[in-house]
């Protein structure tokens, strides 16, 4: 976990080692796996979509692996869902404004820090249909990626200043959701339902 000492200090140029990369990478990722699991539990049909699909996709296969990982669409739309609502990192680092600029009416001077809110501007609804509403489906047929300049979906920040690891993240999240979802069945314990 990141500390403010830590942080401070990694916010400064050439900071980063290796490590630290591969572990914000790996800790982010395991929370969008939590949030997608959480998520779909409370999701019940949701979550029987994305199983039924991931056995189909997988039954003739010895093992769920990265091959065939672009076979399972509706998965990939329940991970964007995911993103959207619960970003890993929902206010995203800090950046330093360039120069004096105004926006919606606020004056932000240079070298002013900004914070961008990805939480919010997920579920700001000028952008989404029911914000609030775990809904993959709105992404079938949809070109908003986050790899794009679609500043309504912002999971893993946007522009030159992406997360590096956002391709291997969401790799690893669709085929570790992938081999829970084909290995074991799903359901809350000792009758306990998805509101609680």
């Amino acid at each position: 976990m990141w500390d403010r000492h830590r942080l401070k200090g990694a916010l400064k140029p050439g900071v980063f080692t290796p490590k630290d990369i591969f572990g914000a990478g790996g800790e982010t990722s395991a929370t969008t796996i939590d949030w997608a699991m959480a998520e779909m539990m409370k999701n019940p049909k949701v979550m029987k979509k994305a199983e039924a699909e991931v056995r189909e996709v997988f039954n003739m296969k010895v093992r769920v692996d990265e091959n065939c990982i672009n076979e399972i669409k509706y998965l990939k739309l329940v991970v964007k869902e995911t993103l959207r609502l619960l970003p890993p990192i929902p206010l995203l680092l800090p950046r330093e404004c360039g120069q004096t600029c105004e926006i919606h009416g606020y004056l932000i001077p240079a070298k002013s820090k900004v914070i961008v809110n990805a939480w919010a501007i997920g579920r700001d609804p000028n952008y989404w249909t029911e914000p609030e509403r775990i809904y993959p489906e709105r992404f079938i047929d949809s070109t908003i990626d986050y790899k794009q300049s679609n500043f309504e979906y912002i999971p893993f920040g946007v522009g030159r200043r992406i997360c590096p690891g956002s391709t291997f993240a969401s790799r690893i999240i669709e085929l570790a959701l992938a081999k829970l979802l084909y290995h074991f069945d799903w359901k809350f314990p000792n009758g306990m339902i998805s509101e609680e």
